[in-house]
């Protein structure tokens, strides 16, 4: 097993998680249970990833910045799906969101305190606005931007606007080989 330096990595009900030997989990932060995180994603400082009733499942490539919260909810008996959350590849969560049993499909980002709720559905290359929430159920379709607390849709995505978003994501993943270097030389 891979160590994470002052990282919290904490197994429940028989579930630890499983942490691709080349992602980057900062210190100050937390993941338990269920969760699993793929090659070259980033957990930055302070982020809580609690899959203690039911899955989280990250791609590759994603990241989640600094003092965002993720969560699930388990099956009932009125919901027998419940709200796995399921985050694709290459998509960027901004500082301080909090996302919780929804799913997020490849490229998708979510802005700088945004709230996505239960079963909502951000589309491939959509966007998230900063602040805005997204409730329960509704559905980003691909290259959407939505904005607001409920988010509505704005507009449709540019091509230059996509491949800001690209970028952004690139911009983390290389930053993480950074910190993880430095973390391990400050901690050890």
């Amino acid at each position: 097993m891979i160590a994470h330096p002052g990282a919290n990595i904490i197994p429940i009900h028989g579930k630890a998680p499983k942490i691709h030997e080349s992602a980057f989990i900062a210190p100050g932060s937390t993941i338990i249970g269920d969760v699993e995180i793929g090659a070259g994603s980033s957990i930055w400082y302070n982020c809580v990833v609690r899959a203690d009733v039911f899955t989280i499942r990250i791609g590759e490539r994603t990241n989640v910045q600094d003092g965002s919260v993720l969560h699930c909810d388990p099956p009932r008996p009125d919901d027998p799906d419940g709200c796995p959350l399921i985050i694709g590849d290459d998509v960027l969560i901004g500082h301080m969101a909090m996302v919780h049993g929804c799913t997020i499909h490849d490229r998708g980002f979510v802005g700088l305190g945004a709230i996505v709720m239960n079963k909502a559905v951000i589309g491939s290359d959509a966007m998230l606005a900063a602040g805005a929430m997204l409730t329960e159920r509704k559905v980003m379709e691909p290259r959407e931007l939505w904005a607001g607390r409920p988010a509505k849709k704005l507009k449709d995505l540019s091509d230059a606007a996509i491949m800001g978003m690209k970028i952004g994501t690139a911009h983390y993943a290389e930053n993480a080989k950074h910190h993880s270097v430095a973390v391990r030389d400050a901690l050890g």
